[in-house]
This record gives structure tokens, C-alpha cells and sequence, in this order.
């Protein structure tokens, strides 16, 4: 567990969530929900559906298979249009029914983000004493590689979730693991229409274009 907590800057107040019970060695995993599928989307090509969206069932499972005797929580993070609130209803209510607390903040304008709230709570969990274990699942290494890797140097054990195509920041590190979301057992229904780079075939592989040559002539 680490001694002491970095200290992420937080221009904006993010309300604490209780501690999960107990006083022992605690793994935490923070989900941002925009940049999960949005880094997804970039990756097959497409907009992700229900079919090939992660499987936050499976993602549980690994978290807590993984965990050992240590305390477990998870944390996913998501934006809400004022327009899409009430369509949004129902996946809160089923990622709450799998064992994920949910924090939720308005997307008022672009830069209502959840990194910065990610970021708070990791601060509020280290600075407990008792966090042992960071999974994070975001690709977004602008805000999150110099917070993580200092964590990192003060003891805690910090996974990177995201993909291989969009997290290179975390593949390259010295200081963190890196885990391609792909790899946790049962989190995607389907293989993902995707070649990776670091796992191709010694016949090499085509990867497909992701617009066509008339869409693109066609904006000039």
C-alpha cells in the first residue's frame, strides 16, 4: 500500500464517496465511461452498440478474481446530457445492479469531463492508506499518465485498462501495467473487428479502411 498520496490537481469539488468497510488492503477500479467508448468506437471503426460494448459483468469478475483477500471497488464515471438523461436511466440502474458505484455529473459544456472526478477520488482512496491496487480504464494519457506513474512510485500497484491502439502511453511506461480490455475473460461478447499491431500474424493482415475514398473526396 503506498505511505503517502500524490496530489492530483482538482480545480473543481467532487463529492466523496464513503470507504468500503474495514481497514485492510483495497483495490479500486475507475471506469470512464465517455472515453471507454469512445476510444472503442475508434478502434472498430464504428459506433459501438450493446453487442460490442464491454461487458461490465465480466469486468467484476476480473476485478474481483484478481483481487486476492483485498477489499474491492469499482467506480464507473459518465457524463449526462440534459437531452439523454432520461434514456440514460436505465444503464445507470444495471451497472449499479452489478456492484459498480456510479457517479454522474451533467455535460453542460465540453469541458465537463469526468477526468478531473476520477481524479479526486483516486486522491480521496490514497489518501486513506489503505489503497493497494489502481485499475484504471481510460485511454486518455494527457491527464492521467503523470497522477498514475506517481502513484506508482509511491507503492501502488496501477493497471491501465484501455486498448492497445489508444493507451500507448501506459504500454510504454516503466511504472505501469497495461492491460488491453480484450484480454479480460468474457468482456466482449465476440472477438472485436480489430488487428492489433503488437499481435499480428507472421502473414501479416489487412486492415480495412474505416471511410470510404468517395466519402473523404467528397468533403473537398
Amino acid at each position: 500500500m503506498a505511505e503517502h498520496a500524490p496530489d492530483p490537481v482538482d480545480e473543481r469539488h467532487t463529492p466523496e464517496f464513503p470507504l468500503p468497510p474495514g481497514d485492510g488492503p483495497l483495490d479500486v477500479l475507475v471506469w470512464d465511461a465517455p472515453n471507454v467508448d469512445a476510444t472503442l468506437a475508434q478502434v472498430i471503426g464504428a459506433k459501438p452498440t450493446a453487442a460490442n460494448r464491454p461487458r461490465y459483468d465480466a469486468i467484476a469478475r476480473w476485478l474481483v478474481d484478481t483481487a486476492g483477500d483485498h477489499e474491492v471497488e469499482g467506480a464507473v464515471f459518465a457524463n449526462v446530457p440534459p437531452a439523454a438523461a432520461h434514456g440514460m436511466r436505465g444503464w445507470v440502474e444495471a451497472v449499479r445492479a452489478i456492484g459498480f458505484a456510479v457517479f454522474a455529473r451533467p455535460k453542460l459544456v465540453d469541458r465537463d469531463d469526468v477526468d478531473l472526478d476520477m481524479l479526486a477520488h483516486v486522491r480521496h482512496r490514497a489518501a486513506s492508506g489503505r489503497l493497494a491496487r489502481l485499475v484504471v480504464a481510460s485511454g486518455d494519457g494527457r491527464n492521467f499518465l503523470e497522477p498514475l506513474e506517481e502513484l506508482a512510485g509511491h507503492g501502488v500497484d496501477v493497471t491501465v485498462l484501455s486498448f492497445f491502439e489508444v493507451a500507448g502511453y501506459a504500454a510504454q511506461s516503466p511504472l505501469l501495467r497495461f492491460l488491453d480490455l480484450e484480454e479480460v475473460p468474457g468482456a466482449f461478447l465476440e472477438p472485436l473487428d480489430r488487428t492489433r499491431l503488437d499481435a499480428l500474424p507472421e502473414s501479416g493482415a489487412w486492415l480495412r479502411p474505416t471511410r470510404s475514398l468517395r466519402e473523404v473526396a467528397g468533403e473537398h
